[in-house]
């Protein structure tokens, strides 16, 4: 078994503790013993949550909120240098770690699941944390998103298995040397750090390297990008490679996905034998994602029966296609999607949920290097909408590219045939909102900034019209 606390992190100071990532690590930490403290932006009921495990988390970034006897600073690839922690960690020669050598340091000695892709990390990271919690093999997590069953991110279990979300986007899943790793796909993203495909293949091929000897790789046996870094690792001697997919070559085999309103019902071929079970988001990629990780749990020597009834009690993650409530008899749903592909899965998911209702979207575009490579994909996604409105792009921590703005999205999408309205003040898109929806329609706000901000607020605006 792992030992409870690394030494090197008995006091880590997390700046930007309030991430996704980096809470979820923190909270671990915490759980274990560690004397966590930690700095962010903004309040955040993640702060609260952290401090409620003991951890002190300050609000703001100042030098003087790096404890002197802090053992390590914890950070990730969007702290910049001139964070004023991060200049007072090197006056005092207190060793920087990144996020992902912190997560690395906590899987160690257990059987660990590392979940990597361009998209559904999440999900599926979510879905085997929930299964193997049901099964009563309390395992340690690593998510980056909260539960709706738990309502955490994030978990120390006593359980010999850790189950991670691996985050290809600055090639720090490279670090984990998992038992398991799930490979959901392959695309070109995260322009900044990649520059062609090639390099996002040479990414995955080291991280899927890394494997212990005797594990497995569960990858997809549809989706292009896996399948060519299929081809790239077969030769791996030390490697076994289980394929999942609709594909009839697939080692696991997605016999039929039949849509139950906002439910999937699934049926797989597994070692000969029909398995059918219920996934409780709609649409094929969740389906999908939820074989993955049946197959990665029976490598894991897990009975696949077992697991699949255990994926059942999975009821979603925040943020993916979550049902934020209904007003005037109009649902509105938050999705994080972000990429053409993720957007498009989603959009097409409410469609096969929901065939009679009207599909309204509100769309905030997420980093101006995405934009730049892929709005014109956007804009053809949001053509599966009936209406959209876009917002201004989120920039995240990237400064602005001169000649990048949603308008390359909007007019990809108005050429595509979508009914598109640009929304440049994001405070009046509830009244925009109101004015277009009707009763039976389904509202999506959609993308990975703040737009997840307006959900409740538009289902008050809908209240009260």
């Amino acid at each position: 078994m792992a030992p409870a606390v690394p030494s090197a992190m008995e006091r880590p100071h997390f700046i930007g503790i309030g991430g996704a990532g980096m809470s979820g690590i923190a909270k671990i930490l915490a759980q274990r013993g560690a004397k966590v403290a930690g700095s962010d932006a903004k309040e955040s009921a993640t702060a609260e949550a952290l401090r409620a495990l003991g951890a002190t988390v300050h609000i703001g970034h100042a030098a003087e909120y790096l404890a002197t006897d802090a053992s390590c600073v914890v950070v990730s690839s969007a702290i910049r240098a001139d964070n004023p922690e991060l200049a007072r960690a090197t006056e005092l020669s207190v060793p920087v770690v990144h996020r992902s050598d912190a997560l690395a340091s906590l899987m160690t000695g257990l059987r660990s699941i590392a979940v990597a892709g361009t998209h559904g990390k999440t999900t599926t990271t979510s879905m085997l944390a929930v299964a193997l919690t049901e099964l009563g093999l309390d395992p340690s997590y690593a998510i980056g998103g909260d539960l709706e069953g738990p309502g955490t991110n994030a978990r120390h279990g006593a359980g010999d298995i850790f189950v991670a979300e691996a985050d290809e986007s600055d090639r720090s899943f490279q670090k984990y040397t998992p038992e398991v790793a799930i490979v959901l796909n392959v695309e070109l993203d995260h322009h900044a750090n990649y520059a062609s495909m090639d390099e996002i293949y040479d990414s995955f091929e080291t991280f899927v390297g890394k494997v212990i000897p005797g594990g497995t790789l569960v990858i997809s046996a549809d989706q292009p990008g896996a399948v060519e870094l299929t081809a790239r690792v077969r030769d791996l001697s030390t490697l076994k490679v289980v394929t999942y997919g609709e594909s009839e070559s697939a080692d696991v085999r997605v016999h039929k996905v039949t849509p139950r309103g906002l439910t999937s019902e699934v049926t797989v071929l597994l070692g000969g034998r029909f398995l059918t079970f219920t996934v409780s988001v709609p649409g094929s990629h969740y389906a999908h994602n939820a074989v993955a990780a049946l197959a990665a749990g029976v490598a894991l020597g897990i009975p696949a029966h077992n697991l699949a009834s255990a994926i059942g009690k999975y009821t979603g993650v925040k943020r993916r296609l979550q049902l934020k409530g209904e007003a005037a008899g109009v649902q509105v749903i938050d999705s994080y999607a972000h990429h053409p592909t993720e957007m498009t899965a989603d959009l097409e998911a409410m469609r096969g949920a929901a065939t009679d209702a009207r599909l309204l979207v509100v769309f905030q575009p997420h980093l101006f290097s995405r934009t730049q490579e892929l709005g014109t994909e956007m804009g053809q996604a949001l053509a599966l909408a009936d209406a959209s409105v876009v917002l201004d792009i989120y920039p995240a921590r990237e400064d602005p590219i001169p000649g990048i703005t949603s308008a390359l999205i909007i007019d990809a999408a108005r050429t595509a045939g979508a009914d598109v309205t640009a929304v440049h003040d994001k405070a009046t898109v509830p009244d925009v909102i109101a004015g277009m929806a009707k009763p039976g329609d389904l509202v999506l706000t959609m993308g990975a900034g703040d737009v997840t901000d307006l959900g409740p607020v538009i289902l008050a605006r809908l209240a009260g019209r």
